[in-house]
């Protein structure tokens, strides 16, 4: 190593000499070589400039594969590779500016500590003997400095004891100026003591100019997150200090001056190549936020003291899901709860075939995994959401049945291994899904599960305005429905010992949504001994907005009891079937409440729940409208003053109410009572055709 960096000294010791001579003071000679070597490196500064602009360019189409693929190491790795080699982009160039850095600050260190070597030529002995004449250990760095202050004080003379050793050497030698600006070049900072201490402040403060003018203006660090931005600026200005604390001054001198130098032509770079006319920076940030919301996946489960448990248990599902060979039908459920709209097609399918149902749950926690110990042929698996996004690419089955829309429209895709996989969406909610849900949710779907006629008319009246290809429909109904009637039936009660009434107070999530526009004035206007008002939030709102509830809670602590109560465990129906009225928003609870009860309910006209703004192109009016004034009454925020009277109008004509609310139900759902049977139905036939076209096709 010692060979290698004398060869890489020799010509910068002949630019340090050139320096030095033509300036006449070391410590500009140093400035001056550091400008130099600024100059000269300029044409790499500019390749590896066009090169960042480069990666940041090409950054949002990293960032959307990365959130495409996540989780999948190799598709992100054969991506990223395969766009680099397209872009021409080099992604080790970047470790270039630091391999330079480190050489030249190697080769200033060795040139400012071997002068004599390298400013005024001298041999290896000529040196060695120089070092005897005042008794210098040379196998310390500092010998050759020690022998030029000896010169300098006229301890060493050309006296012929030193062959090579002439008077012009010392007299050259004598001329070399280590003093600048009030500091000897060749003293150590936290030998000398003293004002010396400056040194590494002077080098601790450059690098801080340089980290934080860079994090602001360079082009790719200023896209790197807080983390790698002030880690790296802690970095260098922690390596800056010690340099300048524990070597020479003269090698502080030029840390200072190259961190500086960087700065100046960082700015001149960004001035000649702008970045901004090459880099698309909305996009940048849309890239960054898909992936950033991806990321944040996982980041509530971290809280849990179960989370390591529950990561080793999740790999061991993954591996099993794999092994299985020719699974035919998977559902996938976003957590515990969602197990109730799957229950009747599954107990159909368990009871008319031998199928076996392979369930995928984001909840470890989900009740499936109890009811899997009495039905072994369920097979329940936890994938959490990261863990479920190369699962889904990876799919091999008959048959993807799920409640969640937006399929590949986010995170989870079709799968890139199987393109044959029927994907059925299945209801959660019995409104209309052009309004409440985002503007092409369905489009990757190839079945749908429809409620009722209104859902197959939507769906109908979109595919022929934006020309999508017709999916299969399938005249379903909604069992969860025929689930809530019957509980009702058990459950209702038309004569109170207390002569009280229940009122469920039961909103959506969404921007104005009822907690958080004028639950107070409900609650106000309600609260007495005429009813027990339950609050019941939607999961949705407890999630995101958990703080917000719990204030709300506090807020009522003192009133909290038979009077009034807030519902927060989801698992049960009860306050559903068991209510007189509900007052809601535009919460699809509304459809469950009226026709499992056959009850009114009061909606208030807050903002109005619309996933898709553009709900109105394809001509078809939400059955959501027309129902709120069908179900009960709808009113505006202004007018809840009166809400007292407005419910007891409710319920004093809960009769005429039941009457038009039992028509509507019939009218409006498909196969009410059976439609498991259906579902269940639709997919065994649907597996036997596809075993049937596989037969035909190996024949």
């Amino acid at each position: 190593m010692a060979k290698v960096l004398y060869y890489i000294c020799i010509p910068l010791g002949v630019v340090m000499k050139w320096c030095w001579q033509l300036a006449g003071s070391y410590g500009v000679a140093i400035l001056l070589f550091t400008l130099v070597s600024k100059i000269v490196l300029l044409p790499i500064s500019i390749w590896i400039q066009k090169n960042s602009i480069l990666m940041v360019k090409i950054q949002p189409e990293i960032n959307f594969l990365k959130a495409r693929f996540y989780g999948d190491t190799e598709a992100i790795a054969e991506g990223q590779a395969k766009l680099f080699k397209e872009q021409k982009y080099h992604p080790t160039l970047s470790l270039i500016p630091l391999i330079i850095q480190i050489v030249l600050l190697m080769g200033v260190v060795e040139i400012i500590y071997h002068p004599l070597s390298y400013l005024f030529g001298l041999s290896e002995q000529t040196i060695g003997a120089l070092a005897g004449l005042i008794g210098a250990d040379t196998s310390v760095s500092s010998h050759q400095l020690l022998i030029v202050e000896a010169i300098k004080a006229g301890t060493i003379a050309a006296n012929g004891s030193v062959a090579g050793v002439t008077p012009e050497l010392i007299a050259a030698v004598q001329g070399l100026r280590l003093d600048f600006c009030g500091f000897h070049l060749s003293a150590i900072p936290v030998q000398t003591g003293g004002y010396y201490y400056l040194i590494p402040v002077a080098a601790g403060l450059s690098a801080f100019v340089m980290s934080f003018t860079q994090n602001l203006s360079n082009v790719i660090q200023h896209e790197q997150g807080a983390l790698s931005k002030y880690g790296l600026m802690a970095l260098s200005v922690g390596i800056s200090l010690y340099l300048g604390c524990f070597v020479p001054s003269g090698i502080a001198l030029y840390w200072i001056a190259s961190n500086l130098l960087s700065v100046a032509q960082m700015y001149l770079l960004n001035a000649a190549i702008n970045p901004k006319k090459y880099v698309d920076y909305d996009a940048l940030e849309r890239s960054r936020k898909e992936l950033a919301d991806i990321e944040a996946l996982e980041a509530p489960a971290k809280k849990d003291a179960a989370y390591r448990q529950n990561k080793r248990r999740e790999k061991r599902d993954y591996k099993a899901f794999f092994k299985v060979v020719n699974k035919h039908v998977v559902f996938y459920s976003e957590k515990s709860g969602f197990y109730k709209y799957y229950q009747a097609v599954i107990d159909e399918l368990l009871a008319r075939s031998n199928l076996t149902i392979h369930y995928i749950t984001n909840d470890p926690d989900d009740a499936i995994f109890q009811l899997a110990k009495q039905q072994p042929r369920i097979r329940p698996y936890y994938i959490g959401l990261k863990k479920l996004i190369p699962l889904m690419m990876l799919l091999e089955c008959d048959m993807m049945i799920m409640t969640t829309p937006d399929l590949d429209k986010f995170y989870l895709k079709r799968s890139r291994v199987k393109d044959d996989i029927e994907y059925i969406y299945m209801p959660h909610d019995a409104m209309s899904i052009h309004l409440g849900f985002r503007e092409g949710a369905f489009d990757s779907f190839d079945t749908i599960f429809c409620t009722g006629e209104h859902v197959a008319v939507e769906m109908r009246a979109t595919e022929k305005y934006y020309g999508l290809p017709e999916k299969t429909l399938v005249p379903f109904g909604y069992p969860l429905l025929d689930q809530l009637v019957e509980q009702g039936k058990r459950e209702r009660s038309t004569h109170r010992t207390d002569g009280r009434r229940k009122i469920l107070i039961a909103p959506s999530w969404q921007e104005d949504n009822l907690l958080d526009s004028c639950v107070d004035t409900l609650i106000e206007q309600l609260y007495g001994p005429d009813y027990e008002l339950t609050v019941r939030p939607h999961p949705e709102y407890v999630k995101r907005y958990g703080a917000r509830l719990q204030s709300l809670v506090e807020r009522y602590r003192d009133k909290t009891g038979e009077l009034l109560r807030f519902e927060l465990d989801f698992s049960h129906n009860e306050s559903l079937t068991a209510s007189d009225l509900l007052i809601t928003d535009w919460s699809a609870i509304s459809l469950e409440f009226c026709f499992a009860t056959g009850r009114p309910a009061m909606f208030v006209n807050t903002k109005m729940k619309c996933s898709n703004p553009n709900w109105d192109k394809i001509g078809v009016e939400p059955i959501d409208f027309p129902l709120r004034d069908e179900l009960g009454r709808s009113v505006d925020k202004q007018d809840l003053d009166k809400t007292a009277e407005i419910v007891r109008q409710l319920l004093e004509q809960k009769e005429r109410y039941r009457e038009q609310i039992d028509a509507r139900f019939d009218a409006l759902f498909y196969n009410h009572g059976h439609a498991g049977e259906e579902g269940a139905r639709y997919i065994l036939r649907s597996l036997t055709e596809k075993q049937e076209k596989r037969n035909k096709a190996r024949t």
